[in-house]
C-alpha cells in the first residue's frame, strides 16, 4: 500500500512512476521494474540492468541511477528506449548457472510483446554481482544481446570458441577491486581479436578523475572499453561529466545484431602474437607471417578482402581463401588489418597486433602476474591436457599460482605437473608457435638463469631443462634437483630458491624453445619462479671454445642433434669434429 501511495504521488507530481511487474519463470514468481517513455513507438531498444548483492530493483533504479541533475529515465526519454531493473532471488543472482539467464530471456519476450522491442537492439548490464551475472550471460546470450556492460563486477569467464565477437563496456573505480578488472577483460580482448594495447583518453569528458581505455576495433568492428574512475569505490558514478546511465547508453547504441555490413575476422595470426629474435645489431631475422581471414555477408556478397600492414596494402583477394603474407618485416609492433567490402560498398574491418622484437636479454617470468592463467608464449602438458597461452580461468592443473605466505621466495610461479609419470610427459615450454610467441636465436653463447622449486614433493623431484629446436631436438640440457618444496598450499611460507645458471651455445640460426620437464614419476611437479635468457656474445658458428674430450663413456650430440655415446674414441664409427655436451662444444677425434 505504501509503494502504491508513493507511485500515485509521483504521478500527480508529474514525475516518473516505478512500474513493478511480475512473471513466472520455471515455476517461480519473479518481479522487475520497467520504465517505458511516453511516445515510445515501435522497434525501440531495450536495456536490462541488474542490481548488486543485497540490493533490489528499487534501489538500483531510484538510488544508484539518480542524482540531482539526471536519471536513467531521463536518458530513456531522450533516446527512446525501455529499461528494466529485475529483482534477484533473495537479493542475489545465479552467476554461474541458467536460473537468471532464463529470467532475463523471459523478460525479453514479455518486453517484445508489450512494447514491440527491436530484437536486434537488446542490451544487458549490471552492478557488482549483477555485473558478474552479465559476464556469465555473454557466452549464453551473445546471439540475443547486442552489447554487455558491467559496473564494479569483474568476473573471469573463458569465451566459447563459437561465441561471436561481443562488445563490452566495463566501469570500475580504482579503489574497488581494481586488480580484478584486467583479468576479466583479457579473455574477451583476445576472443574479439582486438589489439592488445589500449588507446587511452585521460581527463575523459573533462573529468580529471576518469580515463577511458579502448581495445579495438576487433573482429566485426567490436570494441572492449574500460572506464577507469580514480579513487572511486563500490558505487555507481554519478558525476555530472561522467554519469553512468549516459555512458551505458552511449556505448550500447553503437551495436545491433542485424548490421548490414559484412562480417570479417582474422583467423591467423593470434592477436598479441610475438616473434622474438636474439641477434647482433641489424642481424635480426623474423619469419614470414601468413594472415588468413573469414568473411561473409548476410544480405549480399563479399566483393573483396584487402589486407594491410598498418596503411601498407599487402594483398587484395576477390575470392576465398582470403590470405596474405607479410615478408621481410622490420622489428616493431605491426597492426595487421583485413578490410571486407560487400556488394553494397559497405565495409567492416578486423585487426590483430603482432610484435616483432629484437633483443639480447629477456626475463621470461615477468609475465607471471595473474593467478589461474597461462601466460602468452607458454605451452604446458601434464600427460593428459595440453594448454596454450594466453588462457585463463584455471583452478586446477598447469597454471600460474599466486603465493600469499607471510614470507615467500616469489609472488607468482608457473606450476606444471606429470600425472602419469612417463619420461618427458609433464612439461612447460616457452617459444612454441601455438603459445603465441616464437623464439629465434642467432649463433652465439647464451645463459639461462632460473629459480625453481617443487610444489608438492616432500622428497623432491629432479627437473630437466632443455634448449630445443622447433623439431623438438635438444641441443643442450641441464638437470637440477630443487631444495625447496612449497607444500601444496599457496599460503605457506617458503624461502627464495638459489639462482641456477645454465650456459649453452647455439650453432645455427633458427627457432628454439626453452623446455622444462618435471621428473619421470607420477604427480611429479615443478614451480618456475624466475626464468631469464641472455645472449652473452654472438659468433658466426656459435662455437666460442672447444675442448678435447676426455676418454671414457660419455654422452654427446652431433650438430644435427643426434645422440653419440662415446665409449672408445678409437671406435671406427666416430668421426673427428665438433660435438655438443650440455651446450658446450667439444672436439672429438680418435685417440692414438
Amino acid at each position: 500500500m505504501k509503494h502504491l501511495l508513493i507511485s500515485v504521488f509521483l504521478l500527480m507530481a508529474g514525475m516518473v512512476t516505478v512500474n513493478a511487474d511480475n512473471i513466472t519463470v520455471n515455476g517461480t514468481n519473479r518481479s522487475y521494474n520497467v520504465y517505458a517513455p511516453k511516445n515510445l513507438g515501435e522497434n525501440r531498444p531495450l536495456l536490462i540492468f541488474c542490481h548488486g548483492y543485497n540490493q533490489d530493483a528499487n534501489w538500483m533504479q531510484n538510488s544508484e541511477f539518480k542524482n540531482d541533475n539526471v536519471s536513467m529515465e531521463a536518458v530513456c526519454d531522450t533516446a527512446k528506449f525501455v529499461v528494466v531493473f529485475p529483482n534477484g532471488i533473495d537479493r542475489a543472482w545465479d552467476t554461474g548457472g541458467n536460473r537468471d539467464i532464463n529470467f532475463i530471456k523471459a523478460i525479453i519476450e514479455k518486453m517484445v510483446t508489450q512494447h514491440k522491442i527491436d530484437r536486434n537492439r537488446i542490451y544487458l548490464g549490471g552492478f557488482s554481482m549483477g555485473g558478474m551475472l552479465t559476464y556469465n550471460a555473454i557466452n549464453k546470450m551473445a546471439n540475443i544481446i547486442a552489447a554487455f556492460v558491467s559496473c564494479s563486477g569483474p568476473a573471469v569467464v573463458t569465451p566459447n570458441a563459437s561465441t561471436r565477437p561481443v562488445p563490452i563496456l566495463h566501469i570500475q573505480g580504482t579503489a574497488d577491486n581494481w586488480g580484478g578488472v584486467q583479468p576479466a577483460l583479457n579473455p574477451w580482448i583476445k576472443h574479439n581479436g582486438c589489439p592488445t594495447t589500449d588507446k587511452v583518453v585521460s581527463n575523459y569528458n573533462g573529468f580529471s578523475g576518469a580515463k577511458m581505455h579502448t581495445w579495438g576495433p576487433g573482429n566485426d568492428g567490436v570494441e572492449v572499453k574500460l572506464l577507469e574512475l580514480k579513487d572511486k569505490g563500490h558505487w555507481i558514478c554519478k558525476e555530472p561529466q561522467v554519469y553512468t546511465g549516459k555512458e551505458i547508453w552511449n556505448f550500447c547504441k553503437n551495436y545491433t545484431l542485424n548490421k548490414t555490413s559484412p562480417n570479417v575476422s582474422i583467423t591467423a595470426p593470434k592477436t598479441g602474437a610475438k616473434h622474438l629474435c636474439f641477434a647482433p645489431a641489424s642481424g635480426s631475422t623474423f619469419p614470414d607471417i601468413t594472415i588468413t581471414a573469414n568473411a561473409d555477408d548476410s544480405n549480399g556478397t563479399v566483393e573483396k578482402v584487402e589486407f594491410y600492414d598498418g596503411t601498407t596494402l599487402l594483398a587484395t583477394c576477390t575470392a576465398k581463401p582470403y590470405k596474405a603474407v607479410l615478408t621481410d618485416a622490420k622489428a616493431g609492433k605491426h597492426t595487421l588489418k583485413a578490410v571486407a567490402t560487400d556488394n553494397d560498398g559497405e565495409q567492416s574491418t578486423a585487426t590483430v597486433e603482432v610484435t616483432l622484437q629484437a633483443l639480447n636479454s629477456l626475463t621470461v617470468s615477468s609475465a607471471f602476474t595473474e593467478g589461474g592463467a597461462l601466460p602468452a608464449g607458454w605451452t604446458t602438458y601434464d600427460s593428459n591436457e595440453r594448454r596454450t597461452g594466453y588462457s585463463n580461468g584455471y583452478s586446477q592443473g598447469c597454471r600460474v599460482l599466486q603465493f600469499t605466505g607471510a614470507s615467500r621466495g616469489f609472488n607468482y610461479g608457473l606450476y606444471f605437473r606429470n600425472i602419469n609419470g612417463g619420461t618427458h610427459q609433464g612439461w612447460a615450454k616457452y617459444g612454441l608457435a601455438d603459445g603465441g610467441t616464437t623464439l629465434n636465436l642467432a649463433p652465439g653463447h647464451y645463459t639461462l638463469k632460473y629459480r625453481i622449486c617443487n610444489w608438492n614433493m616432500a622428497n623432491f623431484g629432479a627437473v630437466e631443462l632443455n634448449i630445443e629446436k622447433a623439431t623438438g631436438i635438444s641441443i643442450a640440457s641441464q638437470t637440477y634437483t630443487p631444495s625447496i618444496n612449497i607444500g601444496n598450499t599457496a599460503s605457506n611460507s617458503f624461502g627464495t630458491p638459489e639462482q641456477q645458471t645454465f650456459e649453452f651455445d647455439v650453432t645455427e640460426q633458427g627457432a628454439y624453445s626453452i623446455a622444462v620437464y618435471s621428473a619421470a614419476s607420477e604427480w611429479s611437479d615443478c614451480i618456475i619462479g624466475q626464468l631469464s635468457l641472455t645472449a652473452n656474445s654472438y659468433n658466426d658458428t656459435g662455437i666460442m671454445t672447444v675442448k678435447q674430450a676426455a676418454s671414457g663413456k660419455d654422452q654427446y650430440y652431433d650438430l644435427q642433434g643426434r645422440k653419440v655415446t662415446v665409449t672408445n674414441q678409437s671406435a671406427p664409427a666416430l668421426r673427428k669434429g665438433i660435438y655438443i655436451k650440455n651446450g658446450k662444444k667439444y672436439y672429438l677425434s680418435p685417440l692414438k
